[in-house]
């Protein structure tokens, strides 16, 4: 399931809906052999068996904004999922848990629990996509992870065909991965989340967040709080969709955050000795996360670098390679990003690694 919400297209339209560009946040892509659009979990089952039947390669596309896509296309059934809705299917006094169908907007989600009182999910708010794409990535922002949340996804079996729940325990989920993320045998249907019954949001872990709230790390704040202030801070990096920015026309962050061994660090360090101490937090068994963005910007690539014609780093967010327009083209964005990459490694030999799924197109 990849991550902009389009239009359902039929086969009586014209070739050109075809085109996968109009279903991405990048705004890039070529066509696709057939599109299918489901609007029900039976209906993505049914799709995705049908094309397996004729042997076709097959595409799960949802909100289209963790995706890039070749300029040639796919050549196979791409399925827009396109299901709705939520249900409650536990409760106690301290929690309830949601069933949330794949092609639910994420942060129409994000609203509604915020507005039903329920804490968890509210500073992923802002974040563009559908809700089944959340455990392929683990999505996380401002210090919460979808993991923490999760009880289970439900999911088709591409190999034995059946339909079943995996339990969160086992789904793999680690920093931006789990197994659904470099594996096509599972379709996400649905996903289950147990919330906290509060009006106050978890403890803010974030520090930026925490400054922009006006309280401690640790704290807590009401939960609409929460949710306008990390709207306000994606909107300023360019990391909420507005058609009108060309700054947001990106699939958000391009590359990880690297997680390094201790040695790794250590030689990190000794390399950026002269500009500064790399932004890092130390992580489980001894390993570091360092600030892809931070590494990106003292390679030499700031705000607004511009790559081949049409495409550029966001003017807002070292992290953002954008379509600005024009004659902008995957193949123009990747030799972006492998500029960034080769540059980087270059500079603090760290290697960074891309965040969107890569469908016909790689650095």
């Amino acid at each position: 399931m990849s991550d902009v919400y389009a239009q359902p297209t039929t086969g009586a339209e014209r070739a050109d809906v075809h085109e996968l560009a109009r279903y991405t946040t990048l705004r890039l892509g070529g066509a696709a052999e057939r599109i299918v659009t489901a609007t029900h979990a039976d209906e993505i089952v049914r799709a995705v068996r049908e094309a397996s039947g004729r042997d076709e390669p097959v595409l799960i596309l949802a909100g289209g904004s963790n995706v890039v896509i070749g300029d040639a296309g796919f050549p196979g059934t791409v399925v827009l999922v396109r299901s709705r809705g939520l249900r409650v299917v536990a409760e106690d006094a301290e929690t309830v848990t949601v069933r949330v169908e794949a092609g639910e907007p994420w942060d129409e989600l994000v609203a509604t629990t915020v507005a039903n009182g329920w804490s968890g999910l509210e500073c992923l708010s802002g974040i563009p996509g559908s809700t089944g794409a959340t455990p392929i990535q683990n999505v996380g922002a401002y210090g919460q992870e979808v993991a923490e949340t999760i009880t289970g996804v439900q999911v088709h079996d591409r190999v034995d065909g059946g339909i079943g729940r995996i339990d969160a325990a086992d789904c793999g989920f680690a920093y931006r991965s789990s197994i659904f993320k470099y594996s096509d045998r599972w379709v996400v249907l649905s996903v289950d989340f147990r919330l906290t019954r509060s009006p106050l949001s978890g403890p803010v872990r974030y520090a930026e967040l925490a400054r922009a709230l006006g309280v401690e790390v640790g704290d807590r704040v009401p939960l609409a709080d929460a949710r306008a202030t990390v709207l306000r801070l994606r909107a300023g990096k360019g990391m909420v969709l507005d058609a009108d920015d060309p700054d947001t026309w990106s699939v958000g962050s391009f590359f990880t955050n690297p997680v390094l061994d201790r040695s790794a660090y250590e030689l990190l360090r000794e390399r950026a000795v002269d500009i500064g101490e790399p932004p890092a937090w130390p992580g489980a068994g001894d390993v570091v996360k360092v600030s892809a963005a931070w590494l990106i910007d003292r390679a030499g690539f700031g705000k607004g670098h511009p790559g081949p014609e049409g495409v550029a780093i966001s003017s807002k967010h070292t992290l953002a390679l954008t379509n600005r327009g024009g004659t902008a083209s995957t193949a123009a964005l990747v030799e972006l990003a492998r500029e960034i990459r080769d540059g980087v490694h270059h500079r603090f030999g760290v290697t960074l690694h891309p965040e969107p799924v890569l469908i016909n197109c790689t650095i």
